[in-house]
């Protein structure tokens, strides 16, 4: 039975006298939550402080939290009876910490947001804002599941039916708990590896890496997985603890800077000297040469050509690929026109009378 009070009518059922006070407490706490915007206004007046951010964005969640809170504790001076009191407390106990979880991990992720914004990935040496950028992305991910998995956890145990079951399953965990543990290893193994890559930053975003042979850019890394953009816009998915558990190729650990290599296979006829000259001046003219290395060597030979290497830098992979292309072709494009005996051939000459005699004697 519910308490009696003059000014509830007996004819109102219990959810009205429910619906009505929550009305009423919204209200309260709606004007309540105005007065604390204003005061933070009067204290903080730049509209671009975190604070005011997070008001902007999580102003809503921060009024039904606190609705809830100030109903839930309300709620036993109801004139309601006792079960359906502890019903709507602790509903509203839940409702409060699920909210007050949600406005941290809105909070925490508007904080990462607006650090990451002082980066831009954009430029040319972006080493610096590629590194910001990969650890608090792994950050943002790590806390919205520690703050979720936080939040619904304490929720849960605002009702003892839930709680008693969850200490129960811990006692008894047994053979069914190992059975998890395993199931969930690569999740955790993963999950392990992330924290372990946000430290260590093996790759970032927007390296440039091959793994098993595919050459791409780190395009997402999340929390189980990266997702590599390969060069003809496939989409590689890799786990990450295969990144970190076996070997690829990081293009740009240390810089975006590559040197590119563009390998020719000449006749012994071709003058390096002038191809030096030509390679030097295709690179000096070209839009993709960043101006530091150029170099012309004759690195084999066999018994047909001589092979020249071509080394060239530029300030990012795809501009070294485009560079290592365009003096491949002008190379090749000078040689055609102007010393066609420069390019491969094959020789066949017949041995006459007076070489066998020469032969002949030396042997002799």
């Amino acid at each position: 039975m519910r308490a009696h009070y003059s000014f509830i009518p007996s004819w109102a059922p219990d959810w009205l006298v429910a619906v009505v006070a929550l009305v009423g407490i919204a209200i309260v706490t709606a004007l309540l939550l105005g007065l604390i915007r204003k005061l933070i206004r009067r204290i903080l007046p730049s509209d671009r402080t975190l604070t005011h951010i997070v008001l902007a964005h999580a102003g809503g969640l921060a009024q039904f939290a606190l609705t809830f809170l100030v109903a839930g504790l309300v709620t036993p001076a109801l004139p309601l009876d006792r079960g359906t009191n502890q019903i709507i407390e602790r509903v509203l106990f839940a409702a409060f910490i699920i909210l007050m979880g949600w406005i941290a991990i809105v909070a925490s992720d508007l904080a990462i947001n607006r650090y990451m914004a002082k980066f831009h990935s954009d430029t040319t040496d972006n080493l610096l804002a590629r590194k910001a950028i990969t650890q608090m992305r792994l950050l943002k991910r790590t806390v919205d599941v520690v703050i979720g998995t936080i939040t619904i956890g304490f929720a849960l145990m605002t009702f003892d039916a839930v709680r008693q079951f969850g200490v129960s399953l811990f006692a008894s965990a047994g053979i069914a708990g190992i059975a998890v543990g395993f199931a969930a290893k690569p999740l955790l193994e993963n999950l392990v590896a992330g924290v372990q890559l946000a430290i260590t930053q093996p790759f970032r975003i927007d390296d440039v890496v091959i793994v098993n042979g595919e050459w791409g850019w780190i395009e997402e890394i999340n929390s189980t997985y990266v997702v590599i953009r390969c060069w003809d816009w496939r989409r590689l998915i890799v786990p990450i603890s295969y990144m970190m558990t076996n070997p690829f190729q990081n293009w740009t650990r240390q810089s975006s800077q590559l040197i590119g290599t563009v390998m020719l296979n000449l006749d012994y006829l071709a003058d390096v000297g002038l191809i030096r000259d030509k390679v030097q001046e295709i690179a000096k003219a070209s839009k993709l040469w960043d101006g530091n290395v150029i170099n012309v060597a004759v690195t084999d030979v066999n018994e047909f050509t001589m092979q020249l290497r071509i080394l060239a830098t530029a300030s990012d992979a795809g501009k070294n690929f485009d560079l290592r292309c365009e003096i491949r072709e002008k190379v090749l494009a000078w040689l055609r026109e102007e010393y066609p005996e420069a390019l491969p051939r094959r020789r066949q000459e017949q041995v006459g009378e007076d070489d066998r005699a020469i032969v002949q004697q030396r042997r002799a």
